[in-house]
């Protein structure tokens, strides 16, 4: 199909990307993922290079940078109208021009333009992000690298335009990628794992609690690279304190301390014991026809539709009986195994085993805001806490429509989420979860698939911890601003992430306590944790970009739903905060003009669209850009 010979498209054309380097550090459960990527002109005249790609969707994108010959330059964040006009104006007085900017549609998308690239010249783009690393159901941290985008579905009428992805099959992508990782924490590292051939981890020191690690000789660049980062004695509440920027102004949120806090809570055993198990289960999966697509593992290299079946079966066996429970699927349409919940019984449990075994990818597009708003329009059972379970790819392009009404609907629905397959979309998957006070899972394989499942099932089947409040205790010249969402969702074990802004004269040997109170199955709670005030060395301004990305979205999610009023305030926040803090958000992008010596580039400029590793490119279905125009 390809004549895939060196840097050659499908029409024989230069591909401008040569190569990708990422480098990882992991610092305890926070992760800075810093990536530079080389683009080489080796046509006759200037291209412009534009280049789609996936980041985790919870990534604070907060350095962006190019260097052409020896020169650098470092962009800004700017609001995004005035950023794309100014690298338009660049490119049109022949300047060199560099654009970097998050999808209006989804967060974890973005496109980088690389403007007026002249005949023989090279560029190298620096991108920096940190990102919170999920706690997986073996206590395990999981990073995803996402190397894999799939194309997205765009209903009609869902508003935004289409992510125009050039695609080729994940085998014949023509660049290279060199990955390696350093990782430490105050406790052992006890070991990691992955979805991909790594070298033998190196330890930096006796105790173990520094390591490296770099992919193994000859990876193609063909999955999304995971990994696994397993302590000691992990996951225990802590705090880390960071001091501002020093030239930034007292009292905004970059030139204050920050604090985050990993909270675990801990619910008391004879609370827990006495629950009853109970509830109505709707379990909602994807059978689109990008579901069909195959996995990249070699050993198993099962369907997306076929891992969703696994899970799907797997928790309907595991269902407690005289539970209520239904089954939807959907694509261009949905249906349901029952006309309404029915109760879980041997025969009503055969039933739909039989029914789900049979389902296959079939049903046309990823059309999901239709039957969850059925769903949601059905009467809840008295008594029986409805649960509900999606699974998908996460193909879908109107991603904030379907995360807003799940999260209008939060009050008398928690919902799970399982992101099937490579390049399922963090931002959709994690942020149903999010909104939904339920849980998000990522399922890449066969492996780890029952503690997934065993532990999404334990979190629904616990009763909805309700009436939560913090209150912290600090010194009397401290005050506090807490900068992350409301905590709406608690569950035994699993980490709640708290960020806050400190304002006022800090002594080092002090302290504070902050206090979790909530209310389980009627039984008033809490939990205390106390922590030292003493600001954590070299930590630069990572939980300050963390802090601000939790903000950023909370505002994001406040300007989509006041729109209707006409407010711009809240945009307005939102642009004042990503130029501050230097993070990318919705409404900025991040611009650097090489202005250099004044000489305009010579001849008409070329666009090139570089591909992304996809392993749907053969449904028509999608619109995308089957190879380079």
């Amino acid at each position: 199909m390809v004549n895939c010979c060196g840097l050659l498209t499908v029409k024989n054309e230069p591909v401008p990307l040569k190569s990708v380097e990422v480098e990882l550090e992991v610092r305890d459960h926070v992760a800075t993922v810093v990536s530079t990527l080389s683009y080489e002109n080796k046509e006759d005249k200037p291209i412009e290079a534009v280049f789609v790609f996936p980041l985790p969707g919870d990534a604070a994108v907060c350095h962006f940078s190019a260097k052409i010959g020896q020169t650098e330059i470092v962009a800004e964040v700017k609001e995004k109208q005035k950023a794309r006009e100014e690298y338009d104006d660049a490119l049109s007085s022949g300047q060199q021009a560099f654009l970097l900017e998050e999808s209006e549609q989804s967060p974890d998308i973005f496109s980088l333009s690389v403007g007026s690239l002249p005949p023989g010249e090279s560029a190298s783009i620096r991108l920096e992000y940190v990102t919170e690393l999920t706690v997986q159901a073996d206590d395990g941290l999981r990073f995803c690298l996402p190397a894999v985008l799939n194309p997205r579905y765009q209903p009609q009428g869902s508003g935004g335009g289409n992510v125009q992805v050039a695609s080729l099959p994940s085998s014949l992508v023509p660049y290279s990628l060199a990955f390696c990782a350093r990782v430490s924490s105050p406790r052992p590292v006890s070991k990691i794992e992955s979805n991909c051939s790594l070298d033998p981890p190196q330890y930096l020191n006796t105790e173990q609690t520094q390591a490296t690690i770099k992919l193994a000789a000859g990876h193609k660049f063909d999955r999304d690279v995971e990994l696994l980062i397993y302590y000691k004695d992990a996951h225990q509440p802590t705090a880390v304190v960071e001091t501002g920027q020093a030239s930034a102004k007292p009292g905004t949120l970059m030139g204050d301390p920050v604090v985050m806090l990993s909270l675990y809570p801990e619910f008391p055993q004879a609370v827990m014991s006495s629950v009853a198990s109970c509830g109505e289960f709707v379990f909602l999966l994807d059978r689109s026809g990008s579901m069909d697509a195959r996995s990249n593992n070699r050993e198993n290299p099962q369907t997306r539709i076929g891992s969703a079946r696994d899970t799907l079966l797997l928790l309907l066996k595991s269902l407690p009986m005289g539970c209520y429970f239904n089954i939807y699927s959907f694509g261009s349409s949905f249906e349901h195994i029952f006309p309404k919940s029915v109760e879980y019984s041997q025969t009503t449990m055969e039933t739909a085993l039989k029914k789900v075994g049979e389902m296959g990818a079939n049903l046309g597009g990823t059309k999901i805001l239709e039957p969850l708003k059925h769903i949601y329009n059905q009467p809840c059972i008295h008594n029986q806490p409805r649960q509900l379970f999606v699974f998908t790819d996460g193909e879908v392009g109107n991603t904030k429509q379907v995360i807003d009404l799940v999260k209008k609907n939060s009050h008398s629905h928690r919902c799970f989420s399982f992101g099937i397959g490579e390049g399922a979309s963090s931002a959709l998957i994690n942020g149903l979860a999010k909104e939904g006070g339920g849980h998000a899972q990522f399922i890449t394989g066969t492996d780890r698939l029952q503690p997934k499942v065993m532990q999404s099932l334990r979190y629904a089947l616990q009763p909805a911890v309700i009436d939560i409040s913090v209150t912290w205790d600090l010194p009397k010249d401290v005050s506090v601003t807490v900068l992350s969402p409301p905590i709406t969702a608690l569950f035994q074990g699993q980490r709640s992430l708290l960020y806050a802004q400190l304002t006022g004269q800090i002594s080092e040997a002090a302290e504070g306590c902050v206090t979790v109170k909530y209310s389980l199955a009627g039984h008033p709670s809490q939990n205390q944790f106390q922590f030292s005030l003493k600001p954590a060395e070299d930590t630069g301004l990572t939980v300050h970009r963390l802090a601000a990305q939790t903000l950023i979205r909370s505002l994001e999610m406040e300007d989509r739903e006041s729109r209707e009023k006409q407010d711009e305030s809240v945009k307005k926040k939102v642009v004042e905060l990503s130029v501050q803090s230097g993070v990318s958000s919705a409404f900025t992008a991040f611009i650097a003009v090489n202005k250099g010596d004044g000489e305009a580039i010579q001849g008409p400029l070329v666009r090139r669209n570089i591909p992304t590793p996809s392993e749907c490119f053969k449904y028509s279905h999608f619109k995308f850009i089957y190879k380079l125009s």
